[in-house]
């Protein structure tokens, strides 16, 4: 019996929309704001809908990607151990991101990471031939690669397959 190994999914979700009400806080620290708290179980639900499930979560360890990542995994009834934060991701470069994505386990086949812009709209584009202007809060940027091993996941076996966005589902 031969064994079909199943190709490599990303998600990259931008974090919703945070909170600017408080400028005494860092920008690590934002949390979201009710638009944010509005758009990202929203969102997460059309994920869910059209069946875009994980195997895991990844997060930037800011305060308003936390959230957000959690509206997701609450929605899957994911394992909370299977969301993970990575510091690394905090506005991280494309590089950076790549590596933290070639870094995980082969077994693992559908991720979503939820992290900033403007590396996110970087990504987008580093993986479409379609220039996107800007990751809106909460976009959501699917690639797919035809690799079976996470190593392997760059612009020369992966591609931007989708763009979702609040906008797109008359959210406003």
């Amino acid at each position: 019996m031969i064994e079909v190994q199943a190709m490599k999914t990303v998600y990259f979700v931008r974090h919703a929309k945070s909170s600017w009400q408080d400028m005494s806080l860092p920008d690590h620290d934002r949390p979201l704001n009710k638009r944010g708290k509005r758009d990202a179980p929203y969102m997460a639900e059309q994920m869910l809908t059209m069946e875009l499930r994980a195997d895991l979560m990844l997060t930037s360890s800011a305060r308003r990607a936390r959230a957000t990542a959690r509206f997701f995994r609450k929605s899957q009834d994911l394992p909370k151990e299977r969301l993970l934060v990575d510091k690394r991701l905090y506005h991280a470069s494309i590089e950076t991101v790549l590596q933290v994505i070639q870094e995980l386990p082969d077994d693992l086949h559908v991720i979503y990471l939820f992290a900033h812009n403007p590396g996110l709209t970087y990504i987008a584009n580093h993986f479409s031939t379609k220039m996107i202007d800007n990751v809106p809060t909460t976009g959501i940027i699917k690639v797919v690669s035809q690799s079976v091993q996470w190593i392997n996941f760059d612009p020369n076996s992966a591609v931007m397959k989708a763009f979702y966005y609040p906008k797109m589902f008359n959210l406003r």
